[in-house]
């Protein structure tokens, strides 16, 4: 039977194998040679086996005895917890980081090209939701009141998304969204997060205030064309992509703008290759790929009895889907230019393992619950089962 766990596995199958095509598609370059091999992306195919392994680990966990069994220095959380800390704390160190754009987000390991790079943020989006869980369920009777129940799992939260706002606004603000969603759902009262709201809107004008090309990408936005070929230049050929696709697109490896005029089209505006190639049809296969997963995973939380499960699982499909919104909001020019990826599409590795990973998780929660009913089942059936009766031996 079919149940909603392999329904959101082959969701992912199909996310990733939409993003091997479109990145090897949009990563091809006049000249590359007439040989086949030389068009294949070795590194991608290699990063999307290990998502699918990662997925598959992660839907055999029991997540929620490794979390919550364990207190003290044995809790696993705790440790991980302190590894990411040190990574982000990593990315501000010379030597350590590698910047791109200007953003100092990856740390490099390895030497030449054998090396490999991740981001620290990735590693937080998925640790924060499992800290708040764990947090939630074990405060669950306090979380309404401020200094017990909310005060230190926002600390948590706030510390965590400074870190990463210093670097990478958007998955900053990504997580502290999702952050803030989770507590409410647990138990938190909207008018005390509320009273903090102010700080958290001063930060952010600051953050952006403090670094000139933030401020440069939100001129563009409000006005592309006063410096076309400067601060204007990415939206505008990310629009240019999109309406050039048309209906049906001009066909999957037909696409111009990849062609040097598009920048980042294998990473963070990979969708306005797919609408250029594949046109407003690849657009809504691609949301609709996307909406089918929400709709799966929010099934699969929804079904879990155990508050852990149903906060860690509504935390993954949060921090999906509200990231697949706003990178479709940034190719479609309907916020400001951000450097966020397209989950499970766009070029990369940590993102492609992490989000794989994370979503296992739900699986395995499904998986927990799909146990649970077939042991109730069982259960019923000795308890109903009627009693042999004695045979009556004749007189």
């Amino acid at each position: 039977m079919l149940r909603y766990g392999h329904i959101l596995q082959l969701l992912v199958m199909a996310l990733l194998g939409l993003g091997l095509v479109m990145v090897h598609s949009a990563g091809s370059r006049i000249g590359m040679g007439q040989d086949v091999m030389s068009y294949i992306h070795w590194r991608q195919l290699l990063y999307a086996g290990l998502a699918l392994t990662a997925m598959a680990l992660a839907s055999h966990l029991d997540i929620r005895s490794i979390c919550m069994t364990r207190r003290g220095l044995f809790n696993p959380l705790l440790w991980m917890m302190l590894v990411m800390f040190g990574c982000i704390a990593a990315t501000f160190i010379p030597g350590l980081a590698r910047t791109v754009n200007g953003s100092s987000r990856w740390l490099f390991i390895g030497a030449g090209s054998v090396g490999i790079s991740f981001q620290p943020s990735e590693m937080a989006k998925l640790l924060m939701v499992l800290a708040i869980a764990w947090w939630t369920t074990r405060r669950a009777g306090v979380m309404h009141k401020f200094w017990y129940g909310l005060l230190p799992i926002l600390i948590l939260l706030g510390g965590t998304c400074a870190a990463i706002v210093l670097e990478d606004l958007g998955t900053g603000v990504l997580i502290g969204i999702v952050g803030v969603i989770l507590l409410i759902s647990a138990g938190a009262r909207i008018w005390q997060l509320a009273l903090i709201a102010p700080g958290i809107i001063f930060g952010l004008v600051a953050a952006i205030m403090h670094s000139p090309y933030r401020v440069a990408r939100l001129m563009a936005f409000m006005d592309p064309w006063a410096d076309p070929q400067g601060t204007g230049y990415h939206p505008i050929q990310s629009m240019l992509a999109i309406a050039m696709g048309g209906i049906t697109g001009r066909g999957l490896g037909g696409g111009i703008q990849k062609f040097g005029y598009l920048p980042e089209d294998t990473t963070d505006f990979i969708f306005a290759t797919i609408c250029e190639e594949m046109g407003i049809t690849g657009a809504l296969v691609v949301v609709g790929l996307f909406l089918c997963l929400i709709w799966t995973a929010w099934t699969i939380a929804s079904q879990c009895r155990d508050p852990f499960g149903r906060i860690l699982g509504l935390g993954v499909l949060l921090t999906v889907g509200l990231q697949a919104a706003m990178n479709l909001a940034v190719v479609t020019v309907l916020v400001p230019t951000k450097g966020i990826a397209l989950p499970l599409v766009s070029s990369g590795g940590t993102g492609w393992i992490l989000t794989a990973f994370a979503l296992g998780l739900v699986v395995s929660l499904d998986n927990a619950h799909h146990l649970e009913n077939q042991l109730h089942l069982d259960d019923d059936v000795d308890t109903t089962t009627p009693q042999a009766q004695p045979t009556a031996v004749a007189a």
